[in-house]
């Protein structure tokens, strides 16, 4: 019996090595053949990115094509002639506020000159007297004493001439005659006084002649400086990129031609159609006031300042839209035809020229009383 029992045990030994034996080799595999296996292949390697295109060179404008346009704007445009004081710009201010210097005082030089929107009325033509229309459009008063004349014609020399005329204009304030304006004036104690002090050494100081001074002193320091001006004083972050392309548009299209200077215009005449004829013809400019048929549809050039803000355009206030009215003078004054997009991008320029308004300057000051002798409104 003990011979069998240790057989037994012999026999459960071996069975139990060899089943952990091959446990173990299920457990672990097989050495010779895992090292057999081949090695996993590598990835390919990402291509090199290409390099990024170079970034657009900023516009720039040639500093050397900018002395077209002079020097920047002026404080204001006073004038020897018409020494500007306090008390003569507090009269002038009140004065083109007035509407008792027309027929049925209910027009004003702001009537049509609206301070508050760029010295425009945005119409075609400006109401007047009995709502009659005039024939030319209203220009800016902004700047106006810095041109060569004043009236789309130029037939008033400075400010202080044009102040009077639309008084006595029958379409427009309509008075009979200036002395009509002094009697109002005169009726007015605080108006006697205010004119006392602004011409202090005159033995008449209430009269036509002073009125238009002192109008014309206060229209004077009607200036409004734009990034425009800071351009060109040397300062490239004035404009916009899009603003410098345009202006390099608006001196290759060969505008500068008529609209240089600091203003842009306002120093000379030129023929309305140079090259192609003007759509309306019926308005014969400066030749109704010389005469002459050579200056057969001459008109000053305006002035681009503010031109975004001054629509309509042209004497005949013809064109509402800034980019049409710049492809009708590239056709019609330097025959040359522009894209929507040329138009859009020199009107892009023309932007930065708008102006900052002096609020506090063209505020509406408080009119003195009118007394009992004050002519009354006459609608007739």
């Amino acid at each position: 019996m003990r011979k069998n029992s240790s057989s037994t045990t012999r026999s459960v030994t071996v069975g139990t090595l060899g089943t952990l034996a091959l446990c173990s080799v299920a457990l672990t595999g097989c050495p010779q053949q895992e090292a057999a296996k081949p090695a996993p292949a590598k990835e390919a390697a990402a291509p090199t990115p290409a390099p990024a295109p170079a970034a657009p060179a900023a516009p720039t404008v040639d500093a050397t094509r900018l002395a077209v346009f002079g020097t920047p704007l002026p404080a204001n445009y006073d004038s020897k002639d018409n020494p500007a004081t306090d008390e003569k710009i507090a009269l002038g201010r009140q004065l083109y506020f007035d509407k008792r210097l027309s027929k049925n005082q209910d027009i004003s030089c702001n009537s049509c000159h609206d301070l508050q929107h760029y010295g425009v009325d945005g119409n075609k033509f400006s109401s007047g007297h009995k709502k009659q229309l005039g024939g030319r459009n209203s220009p800016s008063v902004y700047q106006a004493a810095g041109h060569i004349a004043q009236f789309w014609d130029g037939r008033a020399k400075d400010v202080e001439e044009q102040a009077g005329g639309p008084m006595v204009n029958p379409v427009e304030m309509a008075l009979p005659d200036h002395k009509r304006a002094e009697s109002v004036l005169q009726s007015i104690p605080a108006y006697v006084d205010a004119f006392k002090k602004a011409f202090p050494g005159d033995k008449q100081p209430v009269s036509i002649k002073n009125a238009t001074a002192a109008i014309g002193a206060f229209e004077r320091r009607l200036v409004t400086p734009s990034r425009f001006d800071k351009f060109l004083t040397g300062d490239a972050t004035a404009l916009t990129d899009a603003e410098k392309v345009g202006l390099n548009k608006f001196l290759d299209t060969g505008c500068v031609a008529c609209h240089s200077g600091t203003l842009l215009g306002g120093t000379s005449y030129q023929k309305a159609g140079l090259i192609k004829p003007w759509p309306n013809q019926t308005d014969l400019g400066r030749a109704a006031i010389t005469k002459n048929d050579a200056e057969k549809l001459m008109f000053k050039v305006p002035s681009l300042r503010n031109s975004a803000k001054t629509a309509p355009y042209f004497h005949d206030g013809s064109v509402d839209k800034l980019t049409d009215a710049i492809k009708q003078m590239a056709s019609l004054q330097l025959g040359r035809e522009l894209s929507d997009a040329d138009a859009e991008s020199i009107a892009t320029f023309l932007g930065s020229l708008t102006g900052d308004l002096p609020k506090d300057y063209i505020q509406e000051p408080q009119l003195p009383p009118s007394s009992k002798t004050t002519p009354k409104p006459d609608p007739a």
